[in-house]
């Protein structure tokens, strides 16, 4: 009954958040100027007019908080109310507290030796799924019990939202996974689904597989700001059709924006002819960026792309959330499957993934270089000095000649003998230098 109501208590917060975000966005749309002509949306509140969304947004959650959760609260005093009443009929009976039997989701793998799931050929998966999870927690012990039984590493994430993750292994394991994944009732995915490239267990240092808020990490409540809303999801043939179009029009095209979502260190190695990078780094500054950049986006067409499709899902949602741009499109299934369609596209360079291999490829285009000597290299390394995860850019010469740090202030403390570091997360030039999320966001 404890588990069950533990259940309970959740669906219920998220049940008064998303009160609050209804509330929040009927008091904003209360302060709308009518007053104003020819399309042009202004608020006012408080003798101020805001003319931006985000404005507005920071005016009432600053301002007006109090009130908001006033209301919030009085909701969430009634529903518990609600439930103290609710008749013993309606209470939870036992078959509903037992605890999920995640067997039944484990494949029969008997027929198959050790060998087959440990040694040989194999390749790295890549995929989400954004769906209703009731019980992540159930799922997040499926998932660890099946990569343990195939000898899969990677990294796993669950969610209320959905499931998010990364997976290497051989490719008797990988298929195995990826019939698991097909054949489970909530999820129900097919092959299409799944990104695919040479690889395999070797490609991660463990499995990780955890419960979080999102599943792909954007800092920005899912209940707020749902998948539900992101842009028109476009094939690799329509998608490289619009690109070609704006490539066509050179500079003369000043109505679209092909918009790389990803982090800037994934950018520099390779990205698509033409296309707006951000220097952010991480996804969850790309709300920031956003808030920043409006009218940069505004009565724009915008294509947006990042690696395997999932932060288009909520970045798209997130832009068209601002309602500035004239439309949001994104392409399906990320530059993973572009290249399985154009391998010599319009992306150039290679494809920057988050596991040991740092990148993949699908034509030879380098357009990065050395961070020493600026020669063509594209090939990323950790930071040589301890505790840094800074990843640099050095070729084999440079590397020769020392030069294996992130930065000067770094390349310091590397040459330090027997240097007492009292951090696991070190400062130097590379995060000092870059910006960061403004306090007021």
């Amino acid at each position: 009954y404890l588990c069950n109501f533990n259940v309970m208590v959740k669906t219920l917060h998220r049940y008064v958040k998303y009160k609050f975000a209804l509330s929040f966005a009927a008091f904003v749309a209360s302060k709308t100027d009518s007053s104003q002509e020819d399309g042009v949306t202004s608020w006012c509140c408080c003798s101020q007019t805001f003319n931006e969304h985000s404005a507005i947004h920071k005016h009432v959650a600053r301002t007006h908080n109090a009130e908001l959760q006033q209301l919030t609260q009085a909701t969430y005093e009634r529903l518990l109310m609600q439930l103290e009443e609710a008749p013993e009929t309606q209470q939870p009976n036992k078959h509903q507290t037992e605890a999920v039997d995640i067997s039944a989701w484990i494949p029969d793998v008997s027929h198959i030796s050790e060998e087959q799931l440990k040694n040989g050929p194999g390749k790295v998966l890549l995929y989400y799924r954004y769906c209703e999870v009731e019980d992540p927690h159930a799922i997040c012990a499926w998932q660890k019990a099946l990569c343990e039984k195939l000898h899969l590493t990677g990294k796993v994430r669950v969610a209320t939202e959905g499931i998010n993750g990364t997976v290497g292994g051989t490719n008797v394991a990988a298929d195995i996974y990826i019939n698991a994944m097909h054949s489970h009732p909530v999820f129900k995915m097919d092959k299409e689904d799944f990104k695919t490239s040479d690889g395999g267990a070797e490609c991660f240092t463990d499995l990780k597989v955890g419960v979080y808020k999102e599943i792909v990490p954007m800092g920005v409540d899912p209940d707020v700001i749902s998948y539900q809303l992101a842009g028109v999801h476009l094939e690799p043939e329509e998608f490289h059709k619009e690109v070609e179009a704006l490539l066509a029009k050179g500079d003369l095209c000043s109505d679209t924006i092909l918009l790389d979502c990803r982090n800037f260190y994934e950018s520099k190695i390779g990205q698509f002819t033409r296309c707006l990078a951000p220097n952010i780094r991480k996804f969850s500054y790309f709300p920031d960026y956003v808030d920043q950049n409006l009218e940069l986006f505004r009565d724009k067409k915008v294509l947006m792309y990042c690696t395997g499709g999932i932060r288009c899902e909520r970045g798209s949602a997130y832009l068209r959330s601002k309602d500035v741009c004239k439309e949001v499109y994104q392409l399906k299934g990320g530059i993973h499957k572009y290249l399985e369609r154009f391998p010599e596209g319009f992306y150039r360079g290679k494809l920057f993934v988050f596991d040991e291999r740092y990148a993949i490829s699908s034509n030879n285009d380098v357009i990065s270089g050395c961070r020493y000597c600026g020669c063509p290299w594209d090939l990323y390394e950790l930071c040589s000095t301890r505790f840094c995860c800074q990843l640099v850019l050095s070729c084999p010469s440079c590397r020769q000649d020392g030069h294996t740090a992130c930065c000067p202030t770094c390349q310091t403390k590397g040459q330090a003998q027997g240097e007492a570091t009292k951090h696991h997360k070190e400062e130097c030039e590379c995060t000092d230098g870059r910006p960061r999320i403004p306090q007021d966001v």
